[in-house]
């Protein structure tokens, strides 16, 4: 999920994932230039081996969030 009122455009490209309602301390997971997953915090507390799965599958398709966070937002910021 993406929130929208983080405090963009200083916030780089990432995306929320926690189970069930989202939360605004949901676990944070940026996405780099080269569309890998970058682990900002796990405040979800989500299992290890769930995280990888999680983290492989957002890098499958860091194209498709990168543009969807263009077309939200306007343009992309990388965290590296």
């Amino acid at each position: 999920m993406f929130w929208t009122n983080e405090g963009y455009p200083l916030e780089p490209v990432h995306v929320h994932v926690a189970k069930g309602a989202p939360t605004a301390h949901a676990t944070r997971i940026w996405i780099t230039k080269a569309g890998k997953a970058y682990l900002c915090h796990n405040n979800s507390r989500i299992p290890p081996k769930t995280l990888r799965n999680i983290m492989r599958i957002i890098e499958a398709r860091s194209s498709e969030i990168i543009d969807q966070w263009v077309i939200y937002f306007g343009s992309a910021k990388f965290y590296c």
